[in-house]
Protein backbone atom coordinates (compact mmCIF):
# COMPACT_ATOMS: atom_id res chain seq x y z
CA UNK A 1 0.00 0.00 0.00
CA UNK A 2 1.11 3.53 -0.86
CA UNK A 3 2.12 5.63 1.84
CA UNK A 4 -0.09 8.17 0.88
CA UNK A 5 -2.79 5.85 0.82
CA UNK A 6 -2.10 4.53 4.41
CA UNK A 7 -2.27 8.06 5.81
CA UNK A 8 -5.41 9.03 3.79
CA UNK A 9 -7.38 6.58 5.91
CA UNK A 10 -5.92 6.57 9.01
CA UNK A 11 -6.93 10.50 8.93
CA UNK A 12 -10.49 9.34 7.60
CA UNK A 13 -10.97 7.05 10.13
CA UNK A 14 -9.65 9.12 13.11
CA UNK A 15 -12.19 12.05 11.66
CA UNK A 16 -14.72 9.53 12.11
CA UNK A 17 -14.22 8.41 15.43
CA UNK A 18 -13.59 11.99 16.69
CA UNK A 19 -16.98 12.80 15.04
CA UNK A 20 -19.20 9.73 16.41
CA UNK A 21 -17.59 10.31 19.75
CA UNK A 22 -18.57 14.11 19.75
CA UNK A 23 -21.84 13.19 18.28
CA UNK A 24 -22.55 10.85 21.40
CA UNK A 25 -21.14 13.09 23.71
CA UNK A 26 -23.27 16.07 22.64
CA UNK A 27 -26.65 13.60 22.55
CA UNK A 28 -26.44 12.83 26.36
CA UNK A 29 -27.19 15.07 29.29
CA UNK A 30 -24.59 14.46 31.94
CA UNK A 31 -24.26 12.42 34.57
CA UNK A 32 -27.04 9.48 32.34
CA UNK A 33 -25.95 6.80 30.65
CA UNK A 34 -28.34 5.25 28.17
CA UNK A 35 -27.44 2.06 27.07
CA UNK A 36 -27.70 1.23 23.32
CA UNK A 37 -30.04 -1.29 21.56
CA UNK A 38 -28.37 -4.22 21.55
CA UNK A 39 -28.94 -5.13 18.05
CA UNK A 40 -28.00 -1.21 16.49
CA UNK A 41 -25.55 -1.14 13.87
CA UNK A 42 -21.98 0.30 14.34
CA UNK A 43 -21.04 3.00 12.17
CA UNK A 44 -18.40 2.84 10.22
CA UNK A 45 -16.38 4.81 8.13
CA UNK A 46 -16.72 5.69 4.59
CA UNK A 47 -14.31 3.46 2.30
CA UNK A 48 -11.73 6.29 0.74
CA UNK A 49 -11.33 6.21 -3.14
CA UNK A 50 -8.39 4.79 -5.04
CA UNK A 51 -5.48 6.28 -6.00
CA UNK A 52 -7.48 5.99 -10.05
CA UNK A 53 -10.86 6.82 -8.69
CA UNK A 54 -9.08 10.31 -7.29
CA UNK A 55 -7.36 11.01 -10.72
CA UNK A 56 -10.68 10.87 -12.56
CA UNK A 57 -12.54 12.78 -10.09
CA UNK A 58 -10.35 15.85 -10.34
CA UNK A 59 -10.74 15.22 -14.79
CA UNK A 60 -14.61 14.80 -13.87
CA UNK A 61 -15.10 18.08 -11.61
CA UNK A 62 -12.13 20.01 -13.92
CA UNK A 63 -14.42 19.27 -16.82
CA UNK A 64 -17.50 19.40 -15.67
CA UNK A 65 -17.01 22.04 -13.01
CA UNK A 66 -20.48 22.07 -10.02
CA UNK A 67 -22.52 25.31 -10.42
CA UNK A 68 -20.00 28.46 -8.98
CA UNK A 69 -20.21 28.59 -5.57
CA UNK A 70 -18.77 32.15 -3.14
CA UNK A 71 -15.34 32.11 -3.90
CA UNK A 72 -12.73 31.41 -1.26
CA UNK A 73 -10.95 35.22 -0.56
CA UNK A 74 -8.05 35.41 -2.98
CA UNK A 75 -4.34 33.68 -1.83
CA UNK A 76 -2.06 36.21 -0.29
CA UNK A 77 0.65 37.88 -3.16
CA UNK A 78 3.20 40.44 -2.49
CA UNK A 79 3.62 42.83 -5.11
CA UNK A 80 1.62 44.62 -7.70
CA UNK A 81 -1.36 42.57 -9.08
CA UNK A 82 -1.34 40.22 -12.04
CA UNK A 83 -2.11 41.83 -15.65
CA UNK A 84 -3.30 38.58 -17.46
CA UNK A 85 -5.85 36.19 -16.60
CA UNK A 86 -4.42 32.39 -16.74
CA UNK A 87 -6.01 30.35 -17.89
CA UNK A 88 -6.28 31.02 -20.90
CA UNK A 89 -2.89 33.03 -21.36
CA UNK A 90 0.27 30.57 -20.35
CA UNK A 91 1.04 33.47 -17.54
CA UNK A 92 -0.48 35.38 -15.32
CA UNK A 93 2.41 38.10 -14.88
CA UNK A 94 5.27 39.32 -17.16
CA UNK A 95 7.52 36.93 -17.40
CA UNK A 96 10.99 36.47 -16.81
CA UNK A 97 13.04 33.66 -16.53
CA UNK A 98 15.75 32.15 -13.95
CA UNK A 99 13.57 31.93 -10.74
CA UNK A 100 10.00 32.23 -9.75
CA UNK A 101 7.91 35.08 -9.42
CA UNK A 102 9.06 36.77 -6.31
CA UNK A 103 5.86 37.23 -4.32
CA UNK A 104 3.46 34.76 -6.06
CA UNK A 105 2.51 31.76 -4.24
CA UNK A 106 2.24 28.73 -5.03
CA UNK A 107 -1.94 27.57 -5.15
CA UNK A 108 -1.10 25.23 -8.17
CA UNK A 109 -3.76 21.57 -7.49
CA UNK A 110 -2.24 19.06 -10.40
CA UNK A 111 -4.18 16.09 -10.71
CA UNK A 112 -1.49 13.47 -10.15
CA UNK A 113 -0.83 14.88 -6.87
CA UNK A 114 -4.22 14.91 -6.01
CA UNK A 115 -4.59 11.25 -6.69
CA UNK A 116 -1.21 10.45 -4.89
CA UNK A 117 -1.82 12.84 -1.68
CA UNK A 118 -4.49 14.89 -2.10
CA UNK A 119 -2.32 17.57 -2.97
CA UNK A 120 -1.29 17.80 0.23
CA UNK A 121 2.90 18.73 0.13
CA UNK A 122 4.89 21.37 -1.09
CA UNK A 123 6.64 18.45 -3.18
CA UNK A 124 4.46 18.25 -6.57
CA UNK A 125 4.84 16.07 -9.06
CA UNK A 126 3.07 17.10 -12.60
CA UNK A 127 3.58 16.89 -16.02
CA UNK A 128 2.06 16.49 -19.70
CA UNK A 129 1.96 15.07 -22.90
CA UNK A 130 1.85 16.75 -26.20
CA UNK A 131 1.24 14.79 -30.00
CA UNK A 132 1.73 16.90 -32.82
CA UNK A 133 0.30 16.81 -36.26
CA UNK A 134 1.19 19.02 -39.17
CA UNK A 135 0.83 19.47 -43.12
CA UNK A 136 3.17 21.59 -44.65
CA UNK A 137 4.04 21.83 -48.49
CA UNK A 138 7.69 20.95 -47.73
CA UNK A 139 8.00 17.55 -48.05
CA UNK A 140 11.30 16.44 -46.36
CA UNK A 141 11.57 19.03 -43.56
CA UNK A 142 10.21 22.57 -42.14
CA UNK A 143 13.35 23.60 -40.62
CA UNK A 144 14.18 25.98 -39.62
CA UNK A 145 10.38 25.96 -38.42
CA UNK A 146 10.36 24.76 -34.71
CA UNK A 147 8.87 22.96 -32.94
CA UNK A 148 7.47 20.75 -35.93
CA UNK A 149 10.21 20.61 -38.43
CA UNK A 150 9.40 16.92 -39.72
CA UNK A 151 6.90 17.75 -42.22
CA UNK A 152 3.43 16.32 -42.43
CA UNK A 153 3.80 13.76 -39.27
CA UNK A 154 1.77 12.84 -36.33
CA UNK A 155 4.37 12.77 -33.88
CA UNK A 156 4.83 12.59 -30.13
CA UNK A 157 6.70 16.22 -29.07
CA UNK A 158 6.82 16.34 -25.34
CA UNK A 159 6.17 13.74 -22.72
CA UNK A 160 7.23 15.46 -19.69
CA UNK A 161 7.52 14.69 -16.19
CA UNK A 162 8.31 18.11 -13.10
CA UNK A 163 9.02 16.74 -9.81
CA UNK A 164 9.30 20.37 -8.13
CA UNK A 165 8.88 22.29 -4.58
CA UNK A 166 8.60 25.63 -4.59
CA UNK A 167 10.24 28.30 -2.44
CA UNK A 168 7.58 30.66 0.04
CA UNK A 169 8.52 33.60 -1.14
CA UNK A 170 5.84 35.88 -0.23
CA UNK A 171 6.98 35.53 3.17
CA UNK A 172 9.48 37.94 4.90
CA UNK A 173 10.63 35.79 8.15
CA UNK A 174 13.09 33.28 6.88
CA UNK A 175 15.26 31.70 3.95
CA UNK A 176 13.29 29.18 2.10
CA UNK A 177 14.18 27.10 -0.74
CA UNK A 178 13.22 24.56 -4.13
CA UNK A 179 13.99 22.50 -6.28
CA UNK A 180 13.36 21.47 -9.92
CA UNK A 181 13.70 17.98 -12.21
CA UNK A 182 12.35 17.54 -15.69
CA UNK A 183 12.22 14.76 -17.51
CA UNK A 184 11.33 14.78 -21.14
CA UNK A 185 11.00 12.85 -24.09
CA UNK A 186 10.09 13.52 -27.34
CA UNK A 187 10.68 15.10 -30.94
CA UNK A 188 11.55 18.59 -28.64
CA UNK A 189 14.52 17.18 -27.50
CA UNK A 190 15.76 18.63 -30.32
CA UNK A 191 15.15 21.85 -28.79
CA UNK A 192 16.90 21.65 -25.62
CA UNK A 193 19.80 19.36 -25.91
CA UNK A 194 22.90 20.49 -24.59
CA UNK A 195 26.29 19.52 -25.17
CA UNK A 196 27.30 16.65 -22.12
CA UNK A 197 23.98 16.39 -21.35
CA UNK A 198 23.47 12.88 -23.60
CA UNK A 199 23.51 14.73 -26.25
CA UNK A 200 25.04 12.03 -28.63
CA UNK A 201 21.26 11.20 -29.22
CA UNK A 202 21.01 14.52 -31.53
CA UNK A 203 24.88 15.39 -32.14
CA UNK A 204 26.10 11.96 -33.29
CA UNK A 205 23.26 9.64 -33.82
CA UNK A 206 20.71 11.93 -34.94
CA UNK A 207 17.91 9.94 -33.31
CA UNK A 208 14.54 11.79 -34.28
CA UNK A 209 13.21 11.11 -31.07
CA UNK A 210 15.21 11.11 -27.56
CA UNK A 211 15.45 11.75 -23.94
CA UNK A 212 16.53 15.06 -21.81
CA UNK A 213 17.01 16.19 -18.19
CA UNK A 214 15.98 19.82 -19.10
CA UNK A 215 15.69 21.25 -15.95
CA UNK A 216 17.81 20.23 -12.62
CA UNK A 217 18.23 23.41 -10.16
CA UNK A 218 17.98 24.45 -6.69
CA UNK A 219 16.61 27.56 -5.22
CA UNK A 220 17.24 29.16 -2.47
CA UNK A 221 15.04 32.43 -1.56
CA UNK A 222 16.45 35.18 1.10
CA UNK A 223 14.03 37.61 2.22
CA UNK A 224 16.29 39.64 3.82
CA UNK A 225 17.72 41.15 0.73
CA UNK A 226 15.39 44.16 -0.51
CA UNK A 227 12.40 42.80 -0.83
CA UNK A 228 13.39 38.77 -1.78
CA UNK A 229 16.25 37.52 -3.28
CA UNK A 230 16.41 33.94 -5.48
CA UNK A 231 19.55 31.92 -6.13
CA UNK A 232 19.49 29.52 -9.06
CA UNK A 233 21.85 26.66 -8.65
CA UNK A 234 21.94 24.23 -11.98
CA UNK A 235 20.96 24.11 -15.34
CA UNK A 236 18.39 26.21 -16.00
CA UNK A 237 16.14 27.58 -19.21
CA UNK A 238 17.98 30.25 -21.03
CA UNK A 239 16.74 34.12 -19.06
CA UNK A 240 15.47 36.14 -21.55
CA UNK A 241 12.65 35.45 -24.29
CA UNK A 242 8.94 35.30 -24.61
CA UNK A 243 9.28 32.13 -25.85
CA UNK A 244 9.94 28.73 -23.69
CA UNK A 245 10.97 25.02 -24.19
CA UNK A 246 8.31 23.49 -22.31
CA UNK A 247 4.89 23.47 -24.39
CA UNK A 248 2.26 24.88 -21.44
CA UNK A 249 4.46 28.05 -22.01
CA UNK A 250 4.45 29.28 -24.81
CA UNK A 251 1.33 31.42 -26.59
CA UNK A 252 1.49 29.30 -29.92
CA UNK A 253 2.64 25.41 -30.32
CA UNK A 254 5.30 26.24 -33.25
CA UNK A 255 7.50 28.61 -32.47
CA UNK A 256 9.47 32.08 -34.04
CA UNK A 257 12.44 31.47 -36.11
CA UNK A 258 13.80 34.28 -33.48
CA UNK A 259 12.98 31.12 -31.01
CA UNK A 260 14.56 28.15 -32.69
CA UNK A 261 18.27 29.41 -33.37
CA UNK A 262 18.66 31.36 -29.61
CA UNK A 263 20.03 29.71 -26.98
CA UNK A 264 18.23 26.98 -25.31
CA UNK A 265 19.52 25.96 -21.17
CA UNK A 266 22.58 27.43 -19.61
CA UNK A 267 24.34 25.53 -16.31
CA UNK A 268 25.34 27.95 -13.71
CA UNK A 269 23.86 30.50 -10.95
CA UNK A 270 21.58 33.33 -11.32
CA UNK A 271 20.33 35.90 -8.75
CA UNK A 272 17.45 37.40 -9.05
CA UNK A 273 16.53 40.16 -6.59
CA UNK A 274 13.36 42.11 -6.34
CA UNK A 275 14.59 46.06 -5.64
CA UNK A 276 11.13 46.97 -5.05
CA UNK A 277 6.99 46.17 -6.52
CA UNK A 278 8.26 47.65 -9.72
CA UNK A 279 12.44 46.90 -10.18
CA UNK A 280 14.14 43.67 -10.81
CA UNK A 281 17.97 43.25 -10.86
CA UNK A 282 19.40 39.86 -12.06
CA UNK A 283 23.01 38.83 -12.31
CA UNK A 284 24.39 35.51 -13.02
CA UNK A 285 27.63 33.52 -14.42
CA UNK A 286 27.24 29.98 -16.10
CA UNK A 287 29.23 27.98 -18.52
CA UNK A 288 27.93 29.10 -21.63
CA UNK A 289 25.11 28.37 -23.90
CA UNK A 290 23.65 24.27 -24.41
CA UNK A 291 27.04 22.75 -22.51
CA UNK A 292 27.62 20.87 -19.75
CA UNK A 293 29.89 22.24 -16.78
CA UNK A 294 32.56 19.24 -18.04
CA UNK A 295 32.90 20.05 -21.80
CA UNK A 296 35.81 21.92 -23.64
CA UNK A 297 33.33 24.40 -24.21
CA UNK A 298 32.38 25.68 -21.27
CA UNK A 299 33.69 28.72 -20.11
CA UNK A 300 33.03 31.75 -17.61
CA UNK A 301 30.23 33.83 -19.06
CA UNK A 302 28.22 36.63 -17.37
CA UNK A 303 24.27 36.96 -17.48
CA UNK A 304 22.61 40.54 -16.79
CA UNK A 305 18.79 41.30 -16.70
CA UNK A 306 17.20 44.05 -15.46
CA UNK A 307 12.89 44.35 -15.58
CA UNK A 308 10.60 47.52 -14.85
CA UNK A 309 7.02 47.21 -14.63
CA UNK A 310 4.85 50.52 -14.71
CA UNK A 311 2.43 51.00 -11.26
CA UNK A 312 -0.38 50.19 -13.75
CA UNK A 313 1.12 47.04 -15.17
CA UNK A 314 0.31 47.84 -18.67
CA UNK A 315 3.94 48.05 -19.44
CA UNK A 316 6.82 45.97 -18.56
CA UNK A 317 10.60 46.37 -19.81
CA UNK A 318 12.66 43.53 -19.88
CA UNK A 319 16.45 43.49 -21.03
CA UNK A 320 19.17 41.24 -21.16
CA UNK A 321 22.95 40.86 -21.60
CA UNK A 322 23.30 36.79 -22.24
CA UNK A 323 25.76 34.76 -22.36
CA UNK A 324 28.79 37.13 -22.18
CA UNK A 325 32.44 36.20 -22.80
CA UNK A 326 35.16 36.71 -25.27
CA UNK A 327 32.67 35.23 -28.03
CA UNK A 328 34.96 32.92 -29.66
CA UNK A 329 34.32 30.36 -31.81
CA UNK A 330 32.35 27.08 -29.23
CA UNK A 331 29.41 25.41 -29.20
CA UNK A 332 26.56 27.42 -29.36
CA UNK A 333 28.86 30.43 -27.97
CA UNK A 334 26.26 33.17 -28.47
CA UNK A 335 26.86 36.87 -27.30
CA UNK A 336 22.85 38.07 -26.67
CA UNK A 337 21.35 41.11 -26.15
CA UNK A 338 17.66 40.85 -26.00
CA UNK A 339 15.00 43.21 -25.19
CA UNK A 340 11.36 42.27 -24.60
CA UNK A 341 8.75 44.66 -24.43
CA UNK A 342 5.13 43.64 -22.71
CA UNK A 343 2.05 45.81 -22.74
CA UNK A 344 -1.35 45.34 -22.21
CA UNK A 345 -4.17 47.29 -23.87
CA UNK A 346 -7.31 46.34 -21.76
CA UNK A 347 -7.94 42.95 -19.67
CA UNK A 348 -8.33 40.93 -22.63
CA UNK A 349 -6.31 42.83 -25.38
CA UNK A 350 -2.42 42.50 -25.17
CA UNK A 351 0.89 42.29 -26.81
CA UNK A 352 4.87 40.89 -26.52
CA UNK A 353 7.53 42.04 -28.80
CA UNK A 354 10.90 40.59 -28.38
CA UNK A 355 14.02 41.81 -30.71
CA UNK A 356 17.88 40.12 -30.11
CA UNK A 357 21.33 41.04 -31.79
CA UNK A 358 23.78 37.61 -31.23
CA UNK A 359 27.10 36.92 -32.77
CA UNK A 360 30.09 34.44 -32.39
CA UNK A 361 33.63 35.27 -33.22
CA UNK A 362 36.13 33.22 -35.23
CA UNK A 363 33.09 30.66 -37.07
CA UNK A 364 35.06 28.59 -39.72
CA UNK A 365 34.27 29.00 -43.17
CA UNK A 366 32.25 26.80 -45.42
CA UNK A 367 34.01 24.29 -46.94
CA UNK A 368 37.05 25.51 -45.60
CA UNK A 369 40.12 23.68 -43.85
CA UNK A 370 38.58 24.37 -40.32
CA UNK A 371 36.23 21.79 -39.08
CA UNK A 372 32.93 22.91 -37.43
CA UNK A 373 32.46 21.75 -34.28
CA UNK A 374 29.55 18.77 -34.44
CA UNK A 375 26.11 19.93 -34.29
CA UNK A 376 27.04 23.66 -35.34
CA UNK A 377 26.62 25.06 -38.83
CA UNK A 378 29.74 26.89 -40.35
CA UNK A 379 29.29 30.44 -41.95
CA UNK A 380 29.59 31.98 -45.39
CA UNK A 381 32.15 33.99 -44.98
CA UNK A 382 33.68 36.63 -47.20
CA UNK A 383 36.42 34.67 -50.29
CA UNK A 384 39.51 34.00 -48.36
CA UNK A 385 38.58 33.99 -45.01
CA UNK A 386 39.17 30.89 -42.86
CA UNK A 387 37.37 32.38 -40.11
CA UNK A 388 35.00 35.35 -39.74
CA UNK A 389 32.05 36.88 -37.53
CA UNK A 390 28.58 35.53 -37.61
CA UNK A 391 26.21 37.73 -36.53
CA UNK A 392 22.03 37.23 -36.83
CA UNK A 393 19.16 39.73 -35.72
CA UNK A 394 15.44 38.92 -34.82
CA UNK A 395 12.66 40.60 -33.83
CA UNK A 396 8.73 39.47 -33.07
CA UNK A 397 5.62 40.42 -32.08
CA UNK A 398 2.72 38.15 -30.33
CA UNK A 399 -0.85 40.00 -30.35
CA UNK A 400 -3.15 38.21 -28.16
CA UNK A 401 -7.38 38.69 -28.25
CA UNK A 402 -8.99 36.82 -25.06
CA UNK A 403 -12.16 35.54 -25.89
CA UNK A 404 -13.35 33.71 -22.88
CA UNK A 405 -11.69 32.36 -19.68
CA UNK A 406 -11.27 29.23 -21.95
CA UNK A 407 -10.57 30.75 -25.27
CA UNK A 408 -7.93 33.17 -26.93
CA UNK A 409 -6.65 34.20 -29.96
CA UNK A 410 -2.88 34.74 -30.98
CA UNK A 411 -0.99 36.24 -34.20
CA UNK A 412 2.75 36.19 -34.48
CA UNK A 413 5.01 38.07 -36.61
CA UNK A 414 8.81 37.01 -37.00
CA UNK A 415 11.22 38.53 -39.23
CA UNK A 416 15.21 37.18 -38.52
CA UNK A 417 18.55 37.85 -40.49
CA UNK A 418 20.88 35.34 -40.37
CA UNK A 419 23.62 37.25 -42.22
CA UNK A 420 26.40 34.60 -42.27
CA UNK A 421 24.32 31.80 -42.47
CA UNK A 422 25.80 30.26 -39.34
CA UNK A 423 22.54 29.30 -37.36
CA UNK A 424 19.93 28.21 -40.05
CA UNK A 425 22.38 26.69 -42.78
CA UNK A 426 21.47 29.24 -45.32
CA UNK A 427 22.44 33.28 -45.06
CA UNK A 428 19.34 34.93 -45.64
CA UNK A 429 16.40 36.80 -44.61
CA UNK A 430 13.30 35.56 -42.86
CA UNK A 431 9.90 36.60 -42.17
CA UNK A 432 6.73 34.41 -41.26
CA UNK A 433 3.72 35.11 -39.89
CA UNK A 434 1.41 32.59 -37.44
CA UNK A 435 -2.32 32.73 -36.21
CA UNK A 436 -3.76 30.21 -33.53
CA UNK A 437 -6.80 29.39 -31.46
CA UNK A 438 -6.32 28.22 -28.36
CA UNK A 439 -8.61 26.19 -25.85
CA UNK A 440 -9.01 24.71 -22.86
CA UNK A 441 -10.85 21.98 -22.12
CA UNK A 442 -11.21 23.04 -18.11
CA UNK A 443 -7.38 23.75 -16.59
CA UNK A 444 -6.12 20.27 -18.00
CA UNK A 445 -6.53 19.86 -21.90
CA UNK A 446 -5.39 22.58 -24.63
CA UNK A 447 -5.72 22.46 -27.98
CA UNK A 448 -4.33 24.58 -30.49
CA UNK A 449 -4.53 24.87 -34.22
CA UNK A 450 -2.77 27.38 -36.44
CA UNK A 451 -2.03 28.64 -39.87
CA UNK A 452 1.75 29.53 -40.45
CA UNK A 453 3.34 30.81 -43.99
CA UNK A 454 7.14 31.85 -43.99
CA UNK A 455 8.82 33.44 -47.10
CA UNK A 456 13.38 33.07 -47.16
CA UNK A 457 13.88 36.49 -48.99
CA UNK A 458 17.45 36.01 -50.05
CA UNK A 459 17.97 32.31 -51.34
CA UNK A 460 15.69 29.19 -51.15
CA UNK A 461 15.87 28.02 -47.50
CA UNK A 462 12.74 25.50 -47.10
CA UNK A 463 12.60 22.00 -47.75
CA UNK A 464 16.35 21.55 -47.82
CA UNK A 465 16.86 24.59 -50.30
CA UNK A 466 14.29 23.35 -52.42
CA UNK A 467 11.69 26.47 -51.51
CA UNK A 468 11.41 30.15 -50.81
CA UNK A 469 7.82 29.53 -49.38
CA UNK A 470 6.43 27.39 -46.61
CA UNK A 471 3.06 26.95 -45.80
CA UNK A 472 1.81 24.66 -42.51
CA UNK A 473 -1.08 23.54 -41.03
CA UNK A 474 -0.55 22.12 -37.53
CA UNK A 475 -2.00 21.73 -34.24
CA UNK A 476 -1.13 19.92 -30.98
CA UNK A 477 -3.11 19.18 -27.75
CA UNK A 478 -1.32 19.37 -24.19
CA UNK A 479 -2.68 16.70 -21.49
CA UNK A 480 -2.02 17.73 -18.28
CA UNK A 481 -1.65 14.97 -15.74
Amino acid sequence: MRPGKSRCQFFLLFICVIFVSCNLSLAQPPGKETAPPPDAPKPSPPEPKSFFARWAEFYRQDWSPPPASASAPATARRGLPSPLDSPPFPNSDWSYGGAPVIGEPDTNSYPLMTAINRARSRTKLYGWVEPTLNFSNSSHSNAPEANDDYSNRLEMNQFVLYAERLPDSVQRDHIDWGYHLTALYGTDYHYTTGKGYLSGQLLNDHHQYGFDPTLEYVDVYIPQVAQGMNLRLGRFISVPGIEAQLAPNNYIFSHSLLYAIDPFTDTGLMATVKLNDQWLVQLGITDGHDVALWTPDAKPTGTACLSYTTKSVNDNLYVCANGINNAKYAYNNLQQYDVTWYHRFSKTVHMATESWYMYERDVPVLGGKIQPETGANAAYCLTGEQRCTAPEYAIVNFLQKELSAHNFLSFRSDFLDDKKGQRTGYATRYSENTITWCHWIGTTVQLRPELRFEHAWDQKAYDNGRRHNQLTVASDLIFHF
